[in-house]
């Protein structure tokens, strides 16, 4: 799947570990496109890499999402148990633009599945 919205930046660590970093701002409109996007992907990595959890904790794999109103208030996300993200209606219609940050980290080899799946930091 070819990502529009989110383009990540990769780091890895000497323990094998990476993380990937990715931040867009959207108007409102097109607020829906970006979270279909994020979906994608913790959709994906749930169902290739089970839960997310830190890793140290059986986890393979774990993610931070924030989103952010213009002024930078913080805006609520919700976030189901298969990786489905959504915001409440007036949250979305009283922003002007949403910035959504989405940081995902694990293991080398769900960094290898991530990068071969979104051609994340090509």
């Amino acid at each position: 799947m070819q990502l529009h919205y989110l383009l990540f930046d990769f780091s890895d660590e000497e323990s094998g570990h990476g993380s990937f970093d990715a931040m867009a701002t959207v108007r409102p409109d097109r607020l829906p496109a970006l979270l279909t996007e994020v979906s994608a992907v913790l959709r994906w990595a749930h169902g290739m890499f089970g839960p997310a959890g830190a890793a140290g904790e059986e986890g393979e794999w774990d993610f931070d999402l924030q989103a952010t109103g213009e002024t930078g208030e913080a805006l609520q996300v919700g976030i189901d148990r298969t990786g489905e993200v959504s915001f409440p209606p007036e949250v979305a219609l009283a922003a002007t633009t949403v910035t959504v940050t989405l940081t995902l980290g694990g293991s080398s080899s769900f960094c290898e599945a991530l990068h071969l799946k979104f051609q994340a930091d090509d």
